[in-house]
């Protein structure tokens, strides 16, 4: 099988070729330049494209593919809320993901982004750099017991709700579907999640009921002015809304590794240039916001069981003997 993989970086050639020794038979060629509809043409001649959390599967996109006879899409993330799963299926395009590569690594993540918004680590660092000690305005609060409120429990919200056990916090969550176990958490409604937590972090998936959860509507409801944490997705959080919020001095603090309107700058070097979007800049205006660059999954484990996921799900397609786990459409 010939996969072509879009949007390379070092890291990903490196865990890739490694995790390659593995899986004969299979044969990657990478591209800088990520998927798109003017880019699908390169996938001439090729059974597979690889595509990361950033990449244009939309109709159009597909339709160049299948045109060109790709039959698998590989998605080396777990989120698929970029595709166009109709379109796909109409052409026969199988398209695989990697469900759950590492959930302590994004848990952990969230958990840092809450420990350096609270004790504003971000501000500590660049005032000890200039040779000033003084303390003042970096007063944090203490995380042990107080309320952790985690919307989705599933493989993420659950390594975050062990955390903030370790932390002895008090442990409430907000699922559609209960894990059972944890039977430390008590289930509660949304309602809840937004009155009675000092920290709220968000760990499920964007759909259209996931779309906007954090909004002018549920702000209101907010009443400890807790930290809010985003290592989801970017449209679960209407960033015009969390402006007001912030500025209303709602939140403590707020740490996001994703946000709206962030695909042109996930994993992109933009330092010398103008951005376009004022979602960031804005964002960073304030100083009790820190935002990272979609970095949570970013361990040495999770990209090897990325690239062991993916490659696994090639060749099982290619035997005929897929993991329905796996597998999106």
């Amino acid at each position: 099988m010939k996969i072509l993989f879009y949007d390379s970086k070092p890291y990903d050639e490196t865990s890739f070729n490694k995790a390659l020794e593995e899986y004969p038979g299979l044969e990657i060629e990478y591209l800088e330049a990520d998927l798109n509809k003017h880019t699908a043409k390169l996938a001439e001649g090729y059974d597979a494209v690889c595509a990361f959390v950033s990449s244009d599967i939309s109709e159009p996109v597909l339709d160049r593919l299948a045109e060109r006879g790709v039959r698998l899409v590989l998605l080396r993330c777990a989120g698929f809320n970029n595709v166009d799963r109709e379109t796909a299926k109409k052409r026969g395009i199988t398209v695989m993901r990697v469900p759950g590569y590492s959930p302590e690594a994004i848990a952990e993540h969230a958990m840092a982004l809450a420990l350096a918004v609270n004790r504003k680590i971000h501000k500590a660092y660049i005032k000890v750099r200039e040779n000033n000690f003084a303390l003042t305005g970096l007063t944090g609060v203490n995380f042990h017991g107080k309320t952790a409120g985690i919307v989705g429990t599933g493989k993420i919200g659950a390594a975050m709700c062990r955390i903030c056990r370790g932390f002895g916090m008090n442990v409430i969550a907000f699922d559609k579907y209960q894990n059972p176990d944890l039977d430390f958490v008590t289930y509660v409604d949304l309602d809840t999640i937004f009155a009675e937590s000092d920290l709220i972090s968000l760990h499920c998936p964007l759909t259209e009921d996931t779309y906007h959860l954090i909004n002018s509507e549920s702000i209101e409801k907010i009443r400890k002015c807790p930290i809010l944490i985003n290592t989801a997705r970017g449209g679960m959080i209407d960033s015009d809304a969390l402006i007001r919020g912030i500025r209303d001095l709602k939140f403590f603090g707020v740490g996001l590794d994703v946000y709206e309107e962030e695909d042109e700058n996930v994993f992109e070097n933009r330092e010398d240039e103008i951005l376009q979007h004022s979602i960031v800049s804005r964002l960073l205006s304030f100083p009790n916001v820190i935002v990272t660059s979609h970095q949570a999954f970013f361990t040495e484990e999770a990209l090897q069981a990325i690239s062991r996921t993916t490659l696994e799900n090639a060749l099982g397609f290619e035997n005929g003997t897929v993991n329905e786990a796996n597998k999106v459409c």
